[in-house]
C-alpha cells in the first residue's frame, strides 16, 4: 500500500508543478473579484476544476443566483462524470464504494489521463497519492496568487491574471487544430458570447456561458456527428 501511494505521488509531481502556476493565476483573479484570501483558498481546496472555478468566481462577482451557479458548474464539469465512468473500468477490486467516492473528488483532465494510461488495475492507495500532489500544488498556488494579489501593484496583478486565460487558450488550440468540429464549436461559442454581451447585457455571466456553449455544442453535434464503427470492423 505504501509503495502504491508513493508511486502515485511521484507520478503526480509534474501535474502538481503545472497546477502551481495555473492556480497562481486563479488566486489573483479571485482577489481581483473582491474575494478574500480565505475564500479563494477555500474554493480551490473544495474544487479541483480550473474552468469551473474561474466561471464560478465570475458568477459570484456578478451577484448571480444559486441556480446560475449550479447550471454553470453542471455544463462546465459534466465531462468529469464521463471520465469517472471510463476510469471505473480500470479500478481494482479493492476499490469499494467509499474509496470510489473519495477518489471521484480528484478526477481532473490531467489526473484522468495519467491514471487511465496505467497498465495495471488502479488501487486506492495509488489514486490517493496521484491526487494528493496535484491537490497540494493547486491549493498552494492559489494561496500564493491570492497573497500576491493583495501585495503586488494592480498593474502587475492584472498582467499576471492573464495566465489563467492563457491556459484556456492552450487547452483549446491543439484539439481545434486537429478537428474541424472542435474549431467550429470554439468559434461559434465565441460569436454567441459576443452577441450576448452586446445584445443582452442584462444576462449574468453564468447564464451567458450556458447560453453560448450549449447551442454551439448541439449545432456541432448535428453538423459533425461521430461516426460509429460498423460491427466487425
Amino acid at each position: 500500500m505504501k509503495k502504491d501511494f508513493t508511486r502515485g505521488m511521484r507520478h503526480g509531481i509534474p501535474i502538481m508543478l503545472g497546477y502551481l502556476s495555473v492556480s497562481f493565476g486563479f488566486g489573483i483573479l479571485a482577489i481581483q473579484k473582491n474575494l478574500s484570501i480565505l475564500a479563494a483558498v477555500g474554493i480551490s481546496v473544495t474544487n479541483l476544476t480550473s474552468a469551473g472555478q474561474a466561471a464560478g468566481v465570475g458568477v459570484i462577482a456578478a451577484g448571480g443566483s444559486l441556480m446560475e451557479m449550479v447550471l454553470c458548474q453542471i455544463v462546465i464539469n459534466l465531462r468529469y462524470s464521463l471520465m469517472s465512468l471510463s476510469l471505473s473500468q480500470k479500478l481494482d477490486k479493492s476499490f469499494t464504494m467509499p474509496h470510489r467516492l473519495i477518489a471521484a473528488y480528484g478526477i481532473t483532465d490531467e489526473i484522468f489521463a495519467l491514471a487511465v494510461s496505467q497498465p495495471e488495475p488502479l488501487r486506492p492507495a495509488y489514486m490517493y497519492g496521484l491526487i494528493l500532489t496535484p491537490f497540494i500544488g493547486w491549493s498552494a498556488g492559489t494561496l500564493l496568487g491570492a497573497t500576491a494579489g493583495n501585495l503586488l501593484p494592480a498593474s502587475v496583478t492584472t498582467a499576471m491574471s492573464l495566465m489563467l486565460y492563457g491556459m484556456f487558450i492552450a487547452i483549446i488550440i491543439p484539439p481545434a487544430k486537429k478537428r474541424r468540429s472542435i474549431l467550429f464549436v470554439v468559434l461559434l461559442s465565441a460569436c454567441f458570447s459576443v452577441l450576448l454581451k452586446f445584445l443582452l447585457p442584462m444576462i449574468g455571466d453564468g447564464f451567458a456561458v450556458i447560453i453560448a456553449a450549449v447551442p454551439a455544442s448541439v449545432i456541432a453535434a448535428l453538423l459533425f456527428p461521430i461516426q460509429q464503427k460498423e460491427e466487425g470492423t
